[in-house]
């Protein structure tokens, strides 16, 4: 193998997949706890009223990426990474709405 070829492994999953709380741990290779805080702290949304039944959507696991990203790289906090995921999807939401001006000007 050389130095430009990588190994990659990963987790194809649509809309619709939900997750547990340990699925969830295992896919980003964390701890319960810290899923835990993520929640606390309002970064994932899961379904289900106690931990127990918790269910985590597609989207929460690409947040949870973000967030362990966001915490390894720029040792941001969690409240940091809350407000710096906000600030993220308002972004993704108004380049989409600029795209659709773009095209019903044209």
């Amino acid at each position: 193998m050389t130095m430009n070829d990588k190994i990659l492994k990963g987790l194809l999953l649509d809309e619709a997949t939900v997750l547990s709380l340990d699925d969830l741990c295992q896919a980003c290779s964390s701890s319960n706890e810290w899923v835990i805080e993520l929640v606390q702290e309002g970064i994932l949304e899961p379904q289900g009223q106690r931990q127990t039944q918790w269910q985590f959507s597609a989207r929460c696991l690409q947040k949870a990426h973000a967030a362990m990203r966001l915490q390894r790289d720029l040792d941001i906090n969690l409240s940091g990474i809350a407000l710096a995921l906000d600030l993220l999807d308002e972004i993704d939401s108004l380049k989409s709405r600029l795209l659709q001006l773009e095209q019903a000007a044209k």
